[in-house]
């Protein structure tokens, strides 16, 4: 192990948006099992990643005000298409979230085919670049986070109905895709959620952020210990934790039962 590969100036930022990405994905990963749209926030982070993939092929500058608007505004129309879809065709809801997650996928795939680097670009969709993330983005997801969460929190949301639900969902995961990856985006919404079912109410949240912390606090630790890509590691990192948060949830007569 290479100790000295646990640099704060580079962990830290990114235990930051990390800690950033929970303050939204944890009480909407708790919305999203429980309406059992699981598969919402893939669509919708490929959907953003689309509209920055959209955004790159019309010659924007990387990471610039052009491209947040694009993914924000690529996320929102995939919401009002969802509350429209949820409308009109709620049993089929969740096949139809999985459609637009692979038309997107292959859309995105499309624009990218005659890109040189082309495959680096998904590459950074999907698994994220956590550990460069810098001062500006940084302030960004902050920003966006503090805004959804006093929303959510005074029942702004919850007042708009269902468009409400998926308008916030798709400001969270655009604000964080471009950070983390589509797959932290996923894990870092269902996973927690799920390690807390046998909770409930504010202490159901509260357990869930700090099993989401210390996964992607002993994620980036590892990453940096054993030279592996942080975001696979992170994923796995929140997973174990929160499987040790699941077992240690269960009554004592569940637990000698299954054994």
């Amino acid at each position: 192990m290479n100790w000295g590969a646990l640099d704060w100036g580079i962990l830290g930022p990114a235990l930051v948006a990390g800690l950033l990405v929970l303050a939204t994905h944890v009480p909407l990963g708790t919305q999203v099992l429980d309406r059992g749209i699981v598969f919402i926030d893939l669509a919708i982070a490929q959907i953003a990643g689309l509209g920055v993939i959209a955004a790159d092929a019309l010659g924007m500058p990387e990471g610039g005000v052009a491209v947040q608007v694009a993914a924000v505004t690529a996320a929102l129309l995939g919401a009002l298409l969802l509350t429209w879809t949820e409308r009109r065709a709620p049993r089929q809801q969740e096949a139809l979230i999985g459609v637009m997650f692979i038309l997107a996928a292959c859309a995105g795939i499309l624009m990218l085919a005659g890109n040189p680097h082309g495959g680096e670009h998904l590459k950074d969709l999907l698994v994220g670049q956590i550990l460069w993330v810098g001062t500006t983005q940084l302030l960004w997801l902050a920003g966006v986070s503090a805004l959804l969460v006093a929303a959510m929190a005074l029942g702004w949301v919850r007042r708009l109905g269902r468009f409400g639900f998926y308008a916030a969902f798709a400001l969270a995961v655009t604000a964080s895709v471009q950070l983390v990856g589509v797959y932290l985006v996923f894990s870092s919404l269902i996973i927690p959620a799920l390690g807390t079912r046998a909770h409930h109410g504010p202490r159901r949240y509260v357990v869930a952020y700090v099993l989401g912390a210390v996964g992607y606090a002993l994620g980036l630790a590892l990453s940096a210990l054993l030279d592996l890509p942080s975001g696979a590691v992170i994923v796995w990192t929140l997973a174990a934790c929160s499987l040790a948060g699941a077992l240690a949830a269960r009554p004592a007569g569940m637990a000698f039962e299954a054994r």
